[in-house]
């Protein structure tokens, strides 16, 4: 039986740069879109933002669709989850990277660049379209979750959705001693546990996002490969292409 009230562990920053150096032997999933789902809410926070490129669907690998609704399963009554981003284009990845470094920059002029980099991939992992080394959220493989009510009313998590101070780190309110501290805690734990419990990995500075598949997954649990590349959600014109290309040249 699953404890989803059990203490979160501790966890360290990734080696990113380990990370990245994992192989891929990519396993072909295709990204699915995650707003047909009866099992979990879909609110893209980035195109509801108004964020440039940002899409109006969430899109993730079919592996990772089942394991959200697997997850959503877990959670006690009354308690819903909702996804808030899954497969982010390049463009979008490349506005967060940008924009949270130069608000620090602004903030601590007198820190040295890899200082401010370091800071800001606590919240935000280095753009990168590398065949070897994707962004997590370019292969689909990563999402940023949440709770809310039965009736979709979002629960305090205890720092915003993508909120850049250490309350968002995801065991911020582990060792709370007041009753509004212990309910975020416990909050967090169900989140997690239920996540962890189909095979998710969580980022520790991040109580919402959580890697399957890709080469921060494979870090955290130790797989020698990952199983998530790059991927991308084809345009109309492509899949017109494609069929009609199917038509002229049948196997």
């Amino acid at each position: 039986m699953i404890d989803l009230l059990a203490p979160l562990p501790d966890a360290p920053e990734p080696d990113w740069a380990a990370a990245f150096r994992l192989p891929i032997v990519d396993c072909g999933e295709a990204l699915e879109p995650l707003g047909t789902s009866q099992g979990f809410l879909v609110w893209p926070a980035y195109h509801r933002l108004g964020i440039a490129n940002a899409p109006a669907e969430c899109h993730a690998r079919g592996g990772v669709f089942q394991r959200l609704l697997q997850a959503a399963r877990l959670l006690p009554d009354g308690l819903r989850l909702v996804v808030l981003d899954a497969w982010r284009p390049f463009a979008v990845q490349q506005h967060l990277y940008d924009t949270l470094y130069n608000i620090l920059r602004q903030h601590e002029a007198d820190a040295e660049p890899a200082e401010l980099a370091r800071r800001t991939r606590e919240f935000v992992a280095p753009p990168s379209t590398r065949a070897d080394a994707p962004s997590p959220h370019l292969t689909g493989g990563a999402v940023d979750v949440g709770l809310c009510d039965r009736d979709g009313r979002w629960l305090d998590m205890g720092s915003l959705f993508d909120e850049a101070t250490p309350r968002s780190h995801t065991r911020h309110y582990e060792n709370a001693s007041d009753d509004h501290g212990r309910a975020i805690r416990d909050r967090r734990r169900l989140l997690f546990n239920a996540m962890r419990a189909v095979g998710f990995s969580n980022l520790s500075s991040e109580w919402w996002h959580y890697d399957y598949g890709d080469q921060l997954w494979a870090w955290h649990h130790g797989h020698p490969t990952a199983i998530y590349g790059p991927a991308q959600v084809q345009p109309l014109e492509h899949l017109w292409r494609q069929q009609l290309d199917a038509l002229r040249h049948p196997s």
